[in-house]
């Protein structure tokens, strides 16, 4: 009976210290992949801020149509699309956005009314 009681002491200690191993090392991965997830987090949020300061500087002309160009960021590279009411504004706002710090290459998509649309490179 003794023998039995020390037996299930050993199993218990033993359950105990995986029990407790696992969680210590689950917490840490647990923390990697929170860090990995906001570092993830923070590239789109970075690019989600350069593409609303290109926005505003871009609309700052009033000749640029509010609402009518869509500026899409990956990574800092900006893809600008839309319609704007004259190719010489096109050259404007490309210059615009390439001046834009953290921008590091535009992509012009944009068009002039009764054009048809430039498709992605």
């Amino acid at each position: 009976m003794s023998r039995r009681i020390g037996d299930l002491a050993v199993g218990a200690a033993l359950g105990s210290a995986l029990t407790y191993f696992f969680q210590r090392s689950g917490g840490r991965a647990e923390r990697a992949d929170r860090a990995v997830g906001a570092k993830v987090y923070g590239l789109r949020d970075d690019d989600a801020t350069l593409a609303r300061k290109v926005e505003t500087e871009l609309v700052r002309n009033p000749d640029v149509p509010k609402g009518q160009i869509d500026v899409n960021v990956l990574d800092g590279f900006v893809q600008l699309r839309g319609e704007v009411p004259r190719p010489d504004l096109i050259e404007e706002l490309l210059e615009r956005a390439h001046s834009i710090e953290g921008v590091r290459d535009v992509e012009n998509l944009l068009h002039v009314p009764y054009t048809e649309p430039q498709l992605h490179q």
